[in-house]
C-alpha cells in the first residue's frame, strides 16, 4: 500500500449518503476517489446533476469525483476499498466484487450492523468473502449530512494491523474530520450496530410525548446495555465510553438526521411499521438488526431489556405504552 501521505486511489462501494460524504472528505484530502453504485441510470443522474438527490440532497458534489456502476473497473487500481452499503445487502454486494479487487488493496467497512445470514460483524463477512486483505472498521458520531457540509466531528478507525490503522488515520484526517485509532475492531463495530436499537427506543419515547428525563435515562441505560453485551461478545468495555460507543449513541438518539430515532418517533405516535418503512428512501438499521442483537444476547446470557422491548414493539406488535410499563416495572436493583 502507498505511503499514508501519498495521493491514493480509493474506491467506495456504495452510493448512499455515508459513502458520498466520505468521498467528499477524501477528495478534499487530495485523493482520487471512485464511487460505485448498483444502478447505472442513477449513477448517470448523479454525474449529470452533480448531486446525490436521493441520499444526500442539497450537497454539491466535486466534479472530480468518479462515479460508476461497473464493478470490473470500480476498484481496479484501488489502494483502499471502502464498503459503505447497508448491512442487509453487504454480503451480496461483497460477493459481487469477489476476484475484482487488487491483491494489494486494504478494506475498510463503514457499515453498522450484523449480517442477516450468519450474525457476523461486517469485517468478518468481508474477510470471509474477499480474503486476507488488511481490514479495518470506522465508526463514530458522523451523520452524512453534517460530514458532507464540513461540520466538525471525530470518529475512530480500528484495525488489528497497527500500520494499516495509522495509514487510514492519516488518509482521512483533516481540520473538520478528526480520526482516532483503536485495535478493538469488535468494539467499534458493535457500538455502531447496537446504538441504532437504543435510538429506536428513544424515538418511541419522544413520539409518546415523554421528556428529557426519559430520553437521558434511556440513553444512559442503553449505554450500559450496549457495553454489557459488547463485552460479552469479545469487545473491550472501555471502547463503549468512546466515540464509537457513547458518541455515536448520543448523536443517533438525539439528532433530527437519525433515521432510527425517526422510525421510533413515528411508532410512538401510532404509525404502523410497514407504512413507515415504505415511506423511507434510506434504511433504518436498528429495525433489521434488533432480532439479531436480541438473539446474540440470549446466547451470551446477557440481559438487554431495552432491546427486548424494541423487539416486542417492532416484531410482535406490542404497544409502545405497554413496553414502557414493562421497562419501568422491572425488579429494582443496584445501578
Amino acid at each position: 500500500m502507498k505511503n499514508s501521505k501519498a495521493k491514493k486511489n480509493i474506491c467506495i462501494i456504495g452510493d448512499g449518503g455515508w459513502g458520498t460524504a466520505l468521498a467528499i472528505v477524501l477528495h478534499s484530502n487530495g485523493h482520487n476517489v471512485t464511487v460505485w453504485g448498483p444502478f447505472p441510470n442513477y449513477i448517470n443522474a448523479i454525474k449529470k446533476t452533480g448531486e446525490n438527490k436521493l441520499y444526500l440532497p442539497g450537497i454539491k458534489l466535486p466534479c472530480q469525483l468518479n462515479w460508476t456502476a461497473d464493478r470490473k473497473t470500480a476498484g481496479l487500481q484501488a489502494d483502499i476499498v471502502i464498503l459503505a452499503v447497508p448491512t442487509k445487502f453487504f454480503r451480496s454486494v461483497a460477493e459481487s466484487f469477489k476476484g475484482l479487487l487488487p491483491d494489494s488493496c486494504g478494506l475498510l467497512s463503514v457499515a453498522k450492523g450484523f449480517d442477516q445470514k450468519t450474525r457476523k460483524r461486517m469485517t468478518e463477512v468481508a474477510h470471509e468473502i474477499l480474503g486476507p486483505l488488511p481490514l479495518a472498521a470506522l465508526s463514530g458520531p458522523s451523520h452524512a449530512e453534517e460530514v458532507a457540509a464540513r461540520i466538525p466531528t471525530a470518529v475512530t478507525v480500528a484495525s488489528k494491523d497497527n500500520d494499516y490503522r495509522n495509514n487510514l488515520q492519516k488518509t482521512f484526517s483533516n481540520s473538520r474530520f478528526r480520526v482516532y485509532t483503536s485495535d478493538d475492531v469488535a468494539g467499534i463495530e458493535l457500538g455502531g450496530a447496537l446504538k441504532n436499537i437504543i435510538a429506536v427506543a428513544v424515538g418511541v419515547s419522544d413520539g409518546l410525548g415523554f421528556g428529557d428525563n426519559t430520553r437521558a435515562a434511556l440513553i444512559t441505560r442503553g449505554l450500559a446495555e450496549i457495553t454489557r453485551l459488547g463485552h460479552a461478545l469479545g469487545a473491550k468495555a472501555s471502547t463503549f465510553a468512546g466515540l464509537s460507543g457513547m458518541g455515536d449513541l448520543i448523536v443517533t438518539c438525539t439528532s433530527r438526521h437519525s433515521r432510527n430515532r425517526n422510525v421510533g418517533e413515528r411508532l410512538g405516535k401510532g404509525e404502523k411499521l410497514d407504512d413507515i418503512l415504505a415511506s423511507m428512501k434510506q434504511v433504518a438499521e436498528g429495525i433489521w438488526n434488533c432480532p439479531i442483537a436480541r438473539d446474540l444476547a440470549h446466547k451470551a446470557g446477557v440481559e438487554v431489556p431495552i432491546t427486548e422491548e424494541v423487539h416486542a414493539i417492532i416484531h410482535k406488535g406490542k404497544s409502545p405504552l405497554d413496553a414502557v410499563e414493562s421497562l419501568m416495572s422491572r425488579n429494582v436493583k443496584p445501578e
